[in-house]
């Protein structure tokens, strides 16, 4: 059956029409009607009742209809059906904006912008990247730092390690993924804040990894997990809880204060603490907690338990009695279990006690040394949180305040050592060392382009170098050319001695300052021992040859600085008068 537009309802018809703006009498002719019954019609079906809306949606739903309808369509026929979808689809917006009256109903692009503005989750991992953080964490680890993660649930873990096992950067990864799995708050407590934050940084890199930028101090994860960075003040530790890490125990003053504070941090069953560390001495607080002897202390004889301290027992890790699980990693361990390192090589550069120090886990006798770390350790401190006006990352770290260099050139081929010292600008203000260097260039030049670019970064007042040796003579009239005023000294017995007892001096008087992560100068200041000279008739003093402690020479650059002052001390009236002929 063939339609065409004669067979549409006139009635209807006469509605589109008379929306269209014809008159009654005009359409009545088009349509062959008499008017009044257009009339009729239009006061029936109440054409004015509809609004223009309702109207182009009758009209546009109608051309619709015919167009589908039609067997045979044209390409025309298409395209005006998709503008007449389109059509329909703004009348329906439009409709909803007049029952909502939000922008976003009439015009949708309103609401895709506002959803382009909301910032996406912060610090959120997925399902997805958990997956491949912990693929990625699985696949890198070493042997060594798999037994670290089988023991991730021991209620205490004590590691004595060797340098650069890549212990925080294995702790850092551990923490993170602990936190994005299970929620809980990870604390990182370390001898200085600067320390703290070397964890901090890991665990952002490690995230990167997997596509997540993490920001924040604390970090708080979408999970609601967070990870602090703190240094040893212990006031400001005591309000948090979570898995407790701490950093470098073994080289933390006060560490009895600190362990009895930091502990209650982790008081729930399902909190752990893990403490790593290089040794240190066997005078420092924390030994009784590695030896057992704080557990047995208050124990009758026959209930007292037997803690293992040796390597053969330890090294391989070991749950003791007293319910810590210790470990004593070695360099020979870890070169076994993946790390890169020539333990022989790293012999050669080191003296035995040192070598043993650093790379064997032997903690050092230090009842012979000129400066026990008893007496250093009391003048550490948490360089970040204490000297808000040095900023070591700025051109000028600390402004326009006087510094002193020392600088103890090397002699014997080995590597030299500086101080970039702060004295104190009233009485009663420490000396802080800023900044120590360990430079292993042969080149005198090189040697003095450093000092050079320390002139330029502060304002130094001072320079003392030690010209015992020919590269100290060189690298002295290489800085006089751009600082005439350099103070040359010559080592003799005396003056050792000299250097020696200023720095006891300042030391013993608490008038000395260095940031808790700079424990080579510890080092340095230990190796130093009392001799007699060959002759028999003088004391003099010397250093535990040890490139890995830069042979002392940071402890000696620190006390070519020190010297400068007066061996009275600071004096509040002491200015100096130069007269000009």
């Amino acid at each position: 059956m063939e339609l065409n537009e004669n067979d549409i309802d006139p009635r209807r018809q006469a509605m589109y029409l008379y929306w269209q703006g014809y008159r009654i009498s005009r359409i009545a002719d088009f349509l062959g009607e008499k008017p009044a019954t257009v009339h009729s019609w239009k006061r029936r079906d109440g054409w004015d009742s509809y609004s223009p809306l309702q109207q182009i949606e009758h009209t546009t739903a109608a051309r619709y209809n015919q167009l589908v309808g039609k067997s045979h369509k044209d390409p025309g026929d298409f395209k005006e059906l998709d503008l007449l979808g389109r059509q329909m689809e703004r009348h329906a917006r439009i409709g909803r904006f007049g029952e909502t009256g939000r922008e976003s109903d009439l015009n949708p692009n309103v609401e895709r912008r506002t959803e382009e503005r909301k910032k996406p989750t912060r610090n959120h991992f997925s399902d997805e990247q958990i997956a491949d953080l912990e693929a990625a964490f699985h696949a890198i680890i070493r042997p060594y730092q798999k037994k670290w993660f089988d023991n991730r649930y021991q209620d205490i873990r004590a590691i004595l390690k060797t340098r650069q096992c890549g212990a925080t950067w294995y702790f850092a990864r551990e923490a993170l993924l602990g936190a994005v799995k299970d929620g809980r708050n990870k604390i990182f407590l370390s001898a200085s804040k600067s320390q703290a934050l070397v964890f901090r940084r890991e665990i952002i890199k490690f995230a990167r990894q997997v596509g997540v930028k993490l920001s924040g101090n604390p970090i708080v994860l979408s999970n609601g997990a967070e990870l602090h960075f703190l240094g040893t003040n212990a006031s400001t530790t005591q309000s948090y809880n979570g898995d407790l890490y701490v950093d470098e125990f073994f080289w933390i003053g006060g560490f009895k204060e600190i362990q009895n504070t930091a502990s209650g941090m982790a008081t729930l069953d399902d909190m752990h603490i893990t403490y790593m560390s290089t040794p240190s001495t066997y005078s420092h607080d924390a030994y009784g907690l590695w030896s057992g002897a704080d557990y047995n202390r208050d124990l009758p004889a026959a209930e007292r338990m037997e803690i293992p301290t040796t390597h053969d027992r330890l090294k391989d890790g070991l749950l003791c009695a007293d319910g810590i699980w210790r470990q004593m990693l070695t360099i020979y361990d870890a070169v076994a279990g993946g790390m890169k390192a020539s333990p022989e090589k790293l012999r050669r550069k080191n003296t035995g006690v040192n070598f043993d120090n650093k790379y064997m886990c032997q903690f050092l006798d230090d009842s012979e040394s000129v400066f026990p770390f008893s007496l250093l350790r009391s003048r550490m401190v948490d360089a970040m949180e204490k000297w808000r006006d040095f900023k070591p990352w700025a051109n000028r770290p600390l402004g326009d305040r006087p510094v002193w260099i020392g600088y103890d050139p090397s002699s014997t081929g080995d590597s030299c050592g500086c101080a970039v010292v702060a004295p104190p600008r009233f009485a009663g203000e420490p000396f802080r060392v800023l900044e120590r260097y360990q430079w292993h260039e042969p080149n005198f030049q090189a040697q003095a382009d450093k000092i050079r670019e320390l002139t330029q970064r502060y304002n130094v007042t001072h320079i003392g170098i030690d010209e015992t040796g020919g590269i100290g003579r060189a690298v002295a009239q290489i800085v006089k050319t751009f600082y005439p005023m350099v103070e040359s000294m010559h080592y003799n017995a005396a003056m050792k001695t000299d250097l020696i007892v200023k720095a006891r001096s300042v030391i013993e008087g608490r008038r000395i300052e260095f940031d808790y992560g700079h424990t080579d100068i510890a080092q340095a200041f230990m190796a130093i021992r009392k001799i007699v000279t060959p002759s028999g008739k003088y004391v003099s003093y010397e250093t535990s040859r040890s490139e890995e402690i830069s042979h002392g020479d940071v402890a000696w650059a620190v006390m070519m600085a020190l010297i400068h002052e007066p061996m009275s001390g600071y004096e509040e009236n002491s200015q100096g008068l130069m007269e000009i002929y």
